[in-house]
């Protein structure tokens, strides 16, 4: 048995991006208790979990007595906040560990979440509450299981001290978490904002050997660079409408290099499809609504694809030529992975022209506002003949009969959806039900329960029907916070 002590890290990030991180200790962690630990992803990492529960596996996954081959840093990162630059985010209250090669040779960070003020922080006291960690644990494990990418979470352990929030000390804990890298739009723009060239290209080559080795090859790297992440951003954001997730804050320092789904703070699922639907209780405005995701992830890339003008082409109007055209395509690249997603989501055959289709259920969904979840996942059975089930999610079912019976005279398909269409998803009263009792009452059961539901989506099972379930036409509204 490897001791916690021994376990390899690699750190490439720090040997080849000085300037773009601040050395730094996590804060010390009084009395640490493993809440939950992913056996299933320590193993795939390479990692034993009886190491993880010792003392020693604590001080790792708590950052106070971390092995000699890890180098703990907070990453240096810029931003637009809700459409405001900030020149000087970073990790305030992160770490970076080092880097795991798993067996299979992917290589992941380990990034500890909660883990006390750095040099980045802005005013806050770099602590999180126990709750949105494990509310990051349950939503993040939930993204991959529904076959979303999405950085993953090993761990989440009590620190064993309370944190102050507007409502009163709540439980300290840390979240550890995996991604193929912490690279965000937010680095680029720091990167950028040093106006040195030679900073932006070592974090450009950085990324493509990381994300997209490919690129070297190519004539234009960069540029090639930036298409990728337009591609993988377009592919990303058209699986989040699928599945109806809001990510609730999507800044560009929450929008990665690898294409993965990071921080997991007021994010929410859908109910009732609403193309307005917010729940962010800091997003009065309502600019990272559900319907309003496509658009600002292109807003997004445009900065990204700002940060990377220097090394586009050495004449500006040139370079911005080059981004821009790159750029466009990210209209295309996205629908064309949303309407193809939505046509295996309706069980319609390949090469089946669905445009008609879609855009009569598109404006069917906005206007009735059925479960997002429900409707999807019993069409099914109105493909094999009973619309009662569908039909029941609209207060006027008639509305739905036009519709329905144009899709079904399409032959769709009703195993090939069951295979993609969720029956649960993490419904937010129920996620909020079983974090209150894990905080509340230290009882983790509820907890327990949800997780081993979400790690199977698709496969309805007798038993289960209340996690399908919405919270119902009485429930209050929903409103997330970001935990700082």
């Amino acid at each position: 048995m490897t001791a916690a002590t021994e376990i390899a890290f690699e750190n490439t990030f720090v040997r080849d991006l000085e300037g773009l991180y601040q050395p730094w200790d996590a804060a010390p962690a009084p009395e640490p208790r493993l809440v939950l630990l992913n056996e299933a992803l320590a193993h795939q990492l390479g990692l034993d979990p009886a190491v993880l529960r010792t003392p020693e596996g604590l001080g790792l996954l708590t950052g106070t007595a971390v092995p000699e081959s890890a180098t703990t840093v907070a990453q240096a990162y810029a931003g637009h906040q809700f459409g405001n630059y900030s020149p000087r985010l970073g990790d305030g209250r992160a770490l970076l560990v080092g880097e795991l090669v798993a067996p299979d040779g992917q290589r992941r960070d380990l990034h500890l979440k909660g883990s006390g003020r750095t040099p980045f922080a802005r005013g806050g006291d770099g602590k999180a509450p126990l709750g949105p960690m494990l509310r990051e644990y349950v939503i993040s494990e939930a993204m991959h299981a529904l076959g979303v990418p999405t950085t993953r979470s090993l761990a989440v352990v009590a620190t064993g001290e309370h944190v102050m929030r507007e409502r009163g000390p709540e439980p300290g804990a840390l979240l550890a978490r995996t991604a193929s890298s912490h690279l965000r739009v937010g680095t680029f723009q720091f990167a950028a904002a040093t106006g040195d060239t030679d900073v932006l290209r070592r974090l450009a080559d950085h990324a493509i050997a990381r994300h997209h080795p490919s690129c070297a090859g190519t004539d234009q790297p960069y540029l090639e660079l930036f298409r990728r992440v337009v591609e993988a951003q377009a592919a990303l954001i058209a699986q989040w409408m699928h599945i109806g997730f809001v990510h609730g804050v999507m800044n560009t320092d929450n929008m990665t290099i690898s294409g993965e789904t990071i921080d997991y703070g007021p994010c929410a699922f859908l109910d009732a499809h609403d193309p307005g639907a917010v729940y962010s209780s800091i997003d009065q405005g309502g600019r990272y609504a559900y319907g309003n995701q496509p658009g600002i992830a292109q807003w997004n890339l445009a900065r990204f694809g700002e940060a990377l003008l220097p090394l586009l082409a050495d004449d500006q109007d040139e370079a911005i030529r080059l981004a821009t055209e790159v750029l466009e395509g990210f209209a295309d690249r996205y629908l064309a992975a949303r309407d193809d997603g939505y046509r295996v989501k309706l069980g319609l055959p390949e090469g089946f022209d669905a445009k008609p289709v879609l855009e009569d259920l598109a404006t069917l969904l906005a206007q009735q506002k059925p479960d997002h979840t429900l409707f999807f996942r019993r069409l099914a059975s109105a493909a094999r003949g009973d619309e009662g089930p569908v039909r029941a999610l609209f207060d006027d079912p008639s509305t739905a009969d036009d519709w329905l019976a144009s899709w079904r005279a399409a032959g769709p398909d009703a195993d090939a959806m069951d295979r993609v269409n969720p029956i649960y998803v993490p419904r937010n009263h129920l996620v909020e039900s079983a974090l209150g009792a894990a905080v509340a009452d230290g009882d983790l059961e509820p907890l327990q329960w949800l997780l081993q539901v979400l790690a199977h989506p698709y496969e309805e099972r007798a038993g289960y029907e209340r996690f399908a379930q919405p919270a119902g036409p009485d429930a209050p509204p929903f409103t997330t916070f970001c935990g700082t």
